[in-house]
C-alpha cells in the first residue's frame, strides 16, 4: 500500500471527485423528479427543485444502505480496487453525465457509475474481477425498472380514470394538482434514497481499497452519508433544465392525474429496487412510467421516436462510460 501521507492526499482527491459527481447525480437527474410537476404546472421550476432536493435529503432517514453496499462490494471485488480504478470509474461516470446534460438525453448517472466500475476494473484486472450476480441484478433493472414503471403507471392512469368516470375534469384536475406534491415528494425520495448511496458505495470501495476502512465493516462512515445526501440534494436544487423539457413534455403532454400517476408508480418502483439492494436508473424509471401514463390516452400520444432515442442512450451508457473508464485509468497510471 501507498504511504499514508501519499495516499491520503489521494483520497482526498478523489473524495472530492466523487462529491463532484454525486452533484451532477443530482443536477443531471434533478428532471425525474420535478419534470411532471413542472410540466403540469403545479409548481413553478424554482419551487420544484427546492421541494425535490429536500426529500432528496430526508431519504437518509427512511432507507437501508442496501444499494451503497451493492456498488461498495457487489460490482467488483474489492481486493482488485486501487485509486486509478475509481479515477478511471469516477471520470468515465462524469465524462458520460455531462456528454448527455449536454445534449438534453435523459440518460442514468447511476449506469454510467457501475459502466465506469466495470470498465476500470476489467482494464486493471480482466472480467474475472467482476462479480457477476452484482452486475447481472444491474443490468436485468435496465429492463425491468422501466417495464415496472410501465405497467404500475399505466394502471394507476386505468384505475384512476374508473373512480373518478363520473367527476368533472376541472374538479379532478383541482384534487389531483394536490394530489402531485405527495407523489412528487415520493419520487424525490425514492430518487435520493436509491442515488445517494451510489456515491456512497463508491466512497466506500474506495475507503476499503487505501486502507482507511475494512472490507468487514457493516456500513460506511457517517461523514460519507451525509455529505452525498446533501450533494445530490444540491445537485438537485441547481436542476438540468435541459432534461426537464424532454421528460416533461417531449415524450407525452401531462396533465396534473396522469403526473400523479407517473410518479407514484416510479416511486413504488424505486422503493422495491432499494429495498432489494438494486442500483437502479430513476431515469428509466419515471420514462417507463410516463410512457405508461400516455399510452393509455392512445398510442399516438407518446413520441415513441423520442421514447427511441431514449432507449439508444440507455443502451450505450455502460458500454460508453465503461470505455472512458478504462482510457482514464491508463492515464492515471501515467499521472501517479
Amino acid at each position: 500500500m501507498e504511504p499514508v501521507q501519499t495516499a491520503l492526499w489521494v483520497v482526498v482527491v478523489l473524495v472530492a471527485l466523487a462529491i463532484l459527481f454525486d452533484f451532477m447525480n443530482g443536477f443531471h437527474d434533478a428532471a425525474n423528479s420535478i419534470a411532471t410537476v413542472v410540466s403540469t404546472g403545479v409548481l413553478k421550476p424554482t419551487q420544484a427543485v427546492v421541494f425535490a432536493a429536500f426529500f432528496n435529503f430526508l431519504a437518509i432517514f427512511i432507507f437501508h444502505l442496501s444499494v451503497a453496499a451493492t456498488v461498495g462490494k457487489g460490482i467488483a471485488d474489492p481486493s482488485v480496487v486501487d485509486t486509478h480504478v475509481i479515477f478511471g470509474a469516477l471520470v468515465g461516470a462524469i465524462t458520460w453525465n455531462v456528454i448527455t446534460w449536454y445534449y438534453g438525453i435523459p440518460s442514468s448517472s447511476s449506469h454510467a457509475l457501475i459502466g465506469g466500475i466495470v470498465g476500470s476494473v476489467v482494464a486493471k484486472s480482466g472480467t474475472g474481477a467482476l462479480v457477476a450476480s452484482g452486475i447481472f441484478k444491474t443490468v436485468a433493472f435496465i429492463f425491468i425498472s422501466p417495464l415496472l414503471g410501465f405497467v404500475l403507471g399505466s394502471a394507476m392512469m386505468v384505475i384512476v380514470a374508473w373512480v373518478f368516470r363520473r367527476t368533472r375534469p376541472s374538479k379532478v384536475d383541482k384534487w389531483f394538482r394536490r394530489l402531485q406534491l405527495l407523489s412528487a415528494g415520493a419520487y424525490s425520495l425514492g430518487h435520493g434514497g436509491n442515488d445517494a448511496q451510489k456515491t456512497i458505495g463508491i466512497i466506500w470501495l474506495l475507503l476499503i481499497a487505501t486502507g482507511y476502512a475494512s472490507a468487514n465493516d457493516s456500513s460506511p462512515p457517517v461523514w460519507a452519508i451525509v455529505a452525498c445526501y446533501a450533494a445530490i440534494g444540491m445537485g438537485t436544487m441547481f436542476g438540468g433544465w435541459r432534461i426537464v423539457k424532454t421528460m416533461g413534455q417531449k415524450i407525452t403532454k401531462l396533465k396534473p392525474v396522469g403526473g400523479f400517476c407517473a410518479e407514484s408508480g416510479g416511486a413504488f418502483t424505486l422503493f422495491f429496487a432499494t429495498m432489494l439492494g438494486v442500483p437502479v436508473s430513476t431515469t428509466h424509471t419515471i420514462t417507463g412510467a410516463i410512457v405508461g401514463v400516455g399510452s393509455t390516452q392512445r398510442a399516438s400520444a407518446v413520441r415513441w421516436g423520442v421514447a427511441g432515442n431514449i432507449v439508444w442512450a440507455w443502451i450505450l451508457t455502460i458500454p460508453a462510460s465503461a470505455f472512458v473508464a478504462a482510457v482514464a485509468y491508463w492515464i492515471s497510471l501515467q499521472l501517479y
